[in-house]
C-alpha cells in the first residue's frame, strides 16, 4: 500500500504527513470558477459527472495533494430523499422543511435515492480512472445530525435552533428523520465505495451544538452505526469522522465509533489533540483556514506547529475547516511547501 493517505489511515507514522484540504476544489481557484460558470449553477455542477470530476482534479493538477475528495454536496441526500433543494446566490442552500409528520411521510425510502445520485457515482468512476496512481480518492457524506439540521430548518442556521426545537417537541419525528438519513447515508457511501472511493469521510459540521447525552445519541451513535455497516459491507474500508467543534467529545470518538481517523477543527490546539485524540490513532487537521487568506510568516509558523505537534503518530495534514473563497492560491502552495519541507 503505497498511497500516503492510506498508510496514515492504517496507523503508520510517516516522516511527512499526507496533505489535502477540505473544499480544495472550490471558489478560491480561478479554474473552478470557470468550470462552475460553464456548468451554469452549483447543483448543475454537482450532477454533471464530467465537470464534477474536472473540478475534483483541478487542485490535484495544481498542487499534487495526496488525496482528492469527490466534488458533491451534503444536501444531495435530502434532495434524493425527495426534499426540494435550491441555492440562493450569496446566501447558500434552501430546502423544503421537515417539521411535521405529513412532511416526513412524503419523503422517499432510503433505497430510492440512487436514481437521483447516479451522476455522483459516475463522477467517482471517472475519478478512479483519471487520478494519479499516488492520489487517494475520498468519498463523503454529511452525518445524520448535520443533514437533519438543514432539513428541519430549510437552511443553515447559526445555532441549529429549529433542529433542537424539534428534538425537544417531537422526539419521535426527529428520531425517525435521523433514522431515514442514516439508512440513506449508509447506502450512498456504500455506492461511492463500489464506484471506486478508497476512503469515506463523514462530515458532522454541527456536532458541536449537541451537548452531553444528545452528543452521544445523535452524533456518536449514528457515526458508529454507519461505520460498522460500511465496514461490514466493505472490509478494510478506512473511515474519517469529523464531529466538528466536539471539544472534549473528540476524546475517545475513534474508539467509540470505529473510525480510523478523527478530523479536528481549529478550536482545539494541535498539542491538546496530540495528547488526547492521537493516542487512539490517526488525526486529521487542523491549521486555521484564515492562514490561507493572510499567508506570510504566520502561515509558515502555524503550519510547522501542526506538523510538529502530530509528528509522533499517524497524521493527515488538513485545515480545521474548509478553505474560504477569499483564500490566495499562493498561500496554499506555501503551506504545502512548508509541510513537505521545501
Amino acid at each position: 500500500m503505497t498511497k500516503l493517505l492510506m498508510r496514515a489511515l492504517a496507523g503508520e507514522t510517516l516522516p511527512v504527513p499526507p496533505i489535502w484540504m477540505m473544499r480544495q476544489a472550490g471558489r478560491y481557484l480561478p479554474e473552478y470558477r470557470a468550470t462552475r460558470a460553464e456548468a451554469g449553477d452549483f447543483l448543475s455542477l454537482c450532477y454533471n459527472p464530467e465537470l464534477a470530476a474536472e473540478v475534483t482534479l483541478q487542485p490535484i493538477r495544481r498542487y499534487g495533494f495526496d488525496a482528492a475528495i469527490l466534488f458533491a454536496d451534503i444536501l444531495l441526500v435530502p434532495q434524493a430523499l425527495g426534499a426540494d433543494l435550491w441555492f440562493v446566490t450569496g446566501e447558500g442552500p434552501r430546502l423544503s422543511t421537515i417539521t411535521r409528520q405529513a412532511e416526513f411521510d412524503a419523503l422517499k425510502p432510503a433505497a430510492a435515492i440512487h436514481d437521483t445520485l447516479a451522476p455522483v457515482y459516475e463522477t467517482v468512476r471517472i475519478l478512479s480512472r483519471e487520478l494519479p496512481a499516488e492520489t487517494a480518492l475520498i468519498g463523503f457524506a454529511g452525518a445524520p445530525w448535520t443533514v437533519a439540521t438543514y432539513m428541519i430548518a430549510g437552511r443553515g442556521t447559526p445555532d441549529q435552533g429549529p433542529a433542537h426545537a424539534l428534538k425537544a417537541e417531537n422526539r419521535a419525528l426527529f428520531e425517525a428523520l435521523l433514522e431515514r438519513i442514516t439508512e440513506a447515508t449508509i447506502d450512498y457511501l456504500s455506492m461511492q465505495v463500489e464506484a471506486g472511493a478508497e476512503v469515506v469521510k463523514l462530515f458532522d459540521s454541527w456536532a458541536g451544538s449537541l451537548k452531553g447525552e444528545d452528543f452521544n445519541a445523535y452524533a456518536l451513535e449514528p457515526a458508529k452505526r454507519i461505520i460498522a455497516e460500511l465496514k461490514a459491507r466493505h472490509p478494510g474500508l478506512p473511515v474519517i469522522a469529523f464531529p466538528r467543534e466536539a471539544g472534549e467529545g473528540y476524546i475517545g470518538f475513534a474508539r467509540a465509533t470505529g473510525a480510523d481517523c478523527v478530523a479536528i477543527d481549529n478550536s482545539v490546539s494541535p498539542s491538546w489533540a496530540a495528547e488526547h485524540v492521537q493516542v487512539d490513532g490517526c488525526v486529521q487537521g487542523n491549521l486555521d483556514p484564515k492562514h490561507m487568506v493572510t499567508g506570510g510568516e504566520a502561515l509558515v509558523t502555524a503550519t510547522r506547529e501542526v506538523v510538529e505537534a502530530f509528528r509522533n503518530g499517524p497524521h493527515i495534514f488538513n485545515l480545521g475547516h474548509g478553505i474560504t473563497p477569499d483564500a490566495d492560491p499562493e498561500n496554499v502552495q506555501l503551506m504545502i511547501d512548508t509541510v513537505r519541507g521545501a
